[in-house]
């Protein structure tokens, strides 16, 4: 299999801006932890065609010389310096930069020490797009680290449902899932765990609260976990004790709406036809219940490209792993989220997400 790197330099363009492109410098974590596997604080990834570089301090240089893979470790005393020797040794005329991620303060001194070379740094989005293009399509390696972490999530939800009665708290169940989401293996939750219920529910990115179970809530918890870096993704909404007719034909809508986007993903599909799917079926009974994209990419983030959405013009290709979330939220009274990860195949779809999504009652 090729190496990260390898891929780096097949995708990107020849020439930007009228100019070779004979070396790159990142700084964003994901990216430099992508292209040398090694996450750290302290980072700077340089590309040239001849080698790759992972620049480092003295806090990491040990762990980096063990675990960096497909770069060259380079422990720095005084970082400019050692960008400097590696600029002038492989000659080079224009480095990509990260336009999307970088800090004002790198673009600037990083760009400065170019300029003083004699390099012409370029900070358009070439680099971001081809990082994102090479990221988007998961290695059989990433895509193992992705079912690590959602196996944890799976075990997780099981874990939670004998825990939810009546007089718990938003946060203790939160805290309960994160806990057990570690003692199970993860390196860390994927994101603030999201738990609501009852009204607190039709707030989609609402946050724990001492607020206690009732009968009669939805309760609605997305989580996720972290397994060497790579991130899960899953909504379930289950119901304390009973339900409304109003409340299942909510529910019953979400779930129907998910279906049929998932059995819309296949390679070659334009992203935005599988929101369509989700989407008509939620506003034909519901309009302006479902204000968010129908889901996302992950990876090394919670959060990546191409995503289902109204505006995405991208097509779905094997190995991308996108989430289909679609929801209702009826302000102020309830909501109900339900979300999978799946695999995007030649022919269809894998549904990674094995946790059973049929309205409980618990």
């Amino acid at each position: 299999m090729k190496s990260a790197v390898e891929r780096f330099w097949e995708a990107v363009p020849e020439q930007v801006e009228g100019k070779p492109v004979d070396g790159a410098i990142l700084t964003s974590a994901a990216n430099c932890r992508y292209l040398s596997g090694f996450p750290s604080s302290s980072r700077l990834v340089i590309l040239t065609r001849e080698q790759a570089y992972f620049l480092t301090d003295f806090r990491y240089g040990e762990a980096a010389r063990k675990k960096v893979r497909d770069c060259q470790v380079v422990v720095f005393q005084r970082r400019e310096q050692s960008v400097k020797e590696i600029l002038r040794r492989h000659g080079l005329k224009t480095v990509l930069f990260e336009r999307e991620t970088i800090p004002l303060v790198e673009a600037e001194t990083l760009g400065g020490l170019c300029r003083e070379e004699g390099i012409a740094p370029i900070f358009d989005n070439t680099l971001d797009k081809t990082m994102e293009g090479i990221r988007a399509i998961k290695t059989p390696e990433e895509i193992d680290k992705i079912r690590a972490a959602q196996a944890i999530t799976d075990e997780a939800f099981s874990h939670i449902l004998p825990f939810l009665r009546e007089g718990v708290t938003e946060r203790e169940i939160a805290l309960e899932i994160e806990f057990f989401m570690r003692k199970q293996g993860a390196e860390r939750i994927a994101f603030d765990l999201i738990v609501v219920s009852g009204e607190n529910g039709s707030q989609c990115h609402g946050v724990p609260t001492d607020k206690p179970l009732r009968r009669g809530d939805f309760i609605t918890m997305d989580t996720g976990a972290v397994c060497d870096g790579y991130h899960s993704d899953m909504t379930r909404t289950v119901a304390l004790g009973e339900v409304s007719e109003e409340q299942r034909q909510v529910y019953d809508t979400v779930l129907r709406a998910q279906l049929a986007a998932i059995d819309t993903v296949r390679a070659g599909v334009h992203c935005h036809i599988v929101d369509r799917a989700a989407r008509s079926i939620i506003e034909e009974k519901y309009p302006k219940a479902f204000g968010h994209g129908l889901g996302h990419s992950v990876g090394l983030e919670i959060h990546e490209n191409p995503r289902f959405s109204p505006a995405c013009e991208d097509i779905a290709q094997p190995g991308m792993v996108i989430t289909v979330e679609p929801g209702i939220y009826l302000e102020g009274r309830f909501g109900v989220r339900i979300e999978d990860m799946i695999l995007v195949t030649e022919n269809g779809c894998e549904n990674l997400t094995h946790s059973p999504k049929e309205l409980l009652i618990v």
